[in-house]
């Protein structure tokens, strides 16, 4: 098998969201085979270039009308599909770094939000009914609540054990995820990991957040998806607040929630 494509592939997140798992992660390997020799094209300029596909399927989806909106739908996967090659890229040159990493989560957190927006902005002119703009804030709001969750969690842990990190780090290191899928895997065992996936997709990640707005916008169904959005956000939220919340009085160190 092509030496590249096995290196490349090794670069996959293997615990990659619904969506980008088996639809855009693969095409930006394919993508990456391609370009990830190229030495100028770095992956703080593919971030960038993801950010400003993504810029730009918003000012589509706020221009409204079909071919706007499928354009949109074409761009919102393909600025995904970037987003997923900066990380393998700077996995295959080893060249991963901190900034690289704020960068990529700072830029992600913004095009969630611009997205949603923009799709509530679309339902408001269409319906005259300020129940999408309602809809997105909540949803937008309760989706941060859950970032923020997680880094109060974490400040929260390690004011009680500066050891904290250290220890999640081995706990995450002694249950790594193991390799069932891909080049040089069987038909059936790709089929299987494919089928064990698609748990995956009630996460209401921002790889399921690809996947329903891109369809939203084909469909031309905008309200009925923010109506999902929010209400997942939602269950989420305090989901994800009650659970960090009962694991403080616990000695133990237990992985934080994504």
């Amino acid at each position: 098998m092509n030496s590249k494509f096995t290196r490349l592939w090794a670069t996959k997140n293997k615990d990659d969201e619904w969506w980008s798992s088996f639809i855009t992660s693969p095409l930006a390997i394919g993508l990456n085979y391609l370009v990830i020799d190229i030495k100028w094209l770095t992956p703080n300029l593919i971030t960038l270039i993801s950010f400003i596909t993504a810029i730009i399927s918003v000012l589509f989806i706020i221009a409204g009308g079909t071919t706007c909106f499928l354009i949109a739908a074409l761009l919102i996967n393909l600025s995904h599909v970037f987003d997923c090659m900066d990380g393998q890229m700077s996995r295959y040159r080893r060249t991963s770094s901190p900034t690289g990493s704020y960068f990529d989560k700072l830029t992600d957190q913004i095009q969630v939000i611009l997205w949603f927006g923009a799709i509530a902005y679309a339902a408001f002119i269409q319906s005259q009914s300020v129940v999408p703009v309602f809809l997105a804030f909540t949803g937008v709001a309760f989706y941060s609540l859950r970032g923020y969750i997680k880094y109060v969690a974490i400040h929260t842990n390690m004011s009680a054990d500066n050891r904290y990190l250290d220890k999640l780090s081995e706990i995450e290191h002694r249950a790594g995820i193991k390799e069932t899928a891909g080049p040089g895997f069987s038909i059936r065992a790709n089929l299987r990991w494919f089928m064990a996936e698609q748990k995956k997709l009630f996460r209401f990640d921002e790889g399921v957040f690809i996947f329903m707005l891109s369809l939203a916008l084909v469909l031309d169904m905008l309200t009925p998806m923010l109506w999902l959005f929010a209400v997942s956000q939602l269950f989420y939220g305090f989901f994800r607040g009650l659970q960090a919340t009962s694991r403080f009085g616990e000695n133990a160190t237990i992985p934080i929630e994504k």
